[in-house]
């Protein structure tokens, strides 16, 4: 087995500038960011496989109300929930996505499970939600999701007429999705990623978060990736596989490959984000574009780390 592992996790990336955080609500994010991270190295360190380690890192974060998925996830235009999640297994290749989700917990956990068990890769809103109960997933009712932060952002968003990336005032913009990257001593890599989509969204518009390779991504032979972001310009960059594609055809590293995807191609075309990353020889990377984005890392051969601001 190999003796360098890791695992990296984001709770969002946008305007997040020190002045506009308490010292409250800042500790409230480095200690969810922490348990999250811990958990998922925990699993990891006890020789257990990256594709749990990100499954029950995200968990974690789908979990806590302040970040934008699962239980925190934003209000649609009609006033409900609508989930998006994905995940992939850097060995195999597999992958499972689900989208549109209004009662599932954990989304997450459902796209592990249509990965393993349902024969796709990618399954939607009452398809996805019938899916879920054959499998025997708890049905949570809208109660479970509702903060009074998110209201009060929809109906900001309401009366401006706007569709929102995740915001907590008029300047702000933030992008609130969830996601993790990990290598385990298998030598094996995975991706998860997790959001709760757009304030105040209509039509049932779906970002990047459940598309693989443009949200998610995962090979063994180069990295695994998970974005948070303007989801309508990682879709057309094809943000994930692109960054994978550099290392494997183009035979650059990590950082490089990231920069110039991130730094170059997006903000080219107006795409403002970022992306966690951990290559096959356990090398963690963030980068992004904005001010800030919530994140941590920790590895057998570096000691945790947790970073709000740019």
């Amino acid at each position: 087995m190999a003796k360098n592992f890791g695992i990296a996790i984001h709770g969002g990336a946008g305007t997040i500038r020190p002045q506009e955080m308490s010292s409250v609500k800042e500790k409230q994010y480095k200690e969810a960011l922490e348990e999250a991270i811990q958990a998922g190295y925990d699993i990891l360190n006890h020789q257990g496989t990256a594709m749990d380690a990100v499954e029950k890192a995200v968990c974690i974060l789908e979990d806590c109300p302040l970040f934008n998925a699962g239980r925190g996830s934003v209000f649609t235009s009609d006033e409900r929930h609508e989930m998006d999640a994905s995940i992939m297994d850097g060995k195999t290749l597999e992958a499972g996505a689900v989208s549109l989700v209004k009662t599932v917990k954990n989304p997450i956990k459902l796209a592990r499970v249509v990965m393993e068990k349902s024969g796709h890769v990618f399954l939607a809103a009452e398809g996805a939600e019938a899916f879920a109960k054959e499998m025997g997933f708890e049905q949570m009712d809208q109660d479970y999701f509702y903060t009074d932060f998110r209201y009060n952002q929809l109906k900001l968003a309401q009366a401006s007429n706007q569709v929102i990336l995740d915001h907590s005032s008029d300047i702000e913009k933030k992008f609130g999705t969830v996601g993790a990257v990990a290598l385990d001593q298998y030598k094996n890599l995975a991706a998860a990623t997790s959001t709760g989509g757009m304030t105040n969204k209509k039509y049932g518009r779906i970002g990047d978060t459940p598309l693989i390779g443009a949200g998610t991504y995962a090979d063994n032979r180069t990295v695994a990736i998970s974005c948070t972001g303007s989801g309508e310009y990682f879709i057309r960059n094809n943000t994930a596989f692109h960054i994978h594609s550099m290392m494997l055809y183009g035979k650059k590293n990590l950082v490089d490959s990231a920069f110039h995807v991130v730094q170059e191609e997006l903000k080219s075309i107006g795409g403002d984000g970022g992306i966690i990353a951990i290559d096959h020889l356990a090398n963690i990377h963030f980068e992004f574009n904005t001010e800030g984005m919530y994140r941590a890392a920790r590895s057998s051969e570096s000691n945790l780390f947790i970073g709000i601001y740019k």
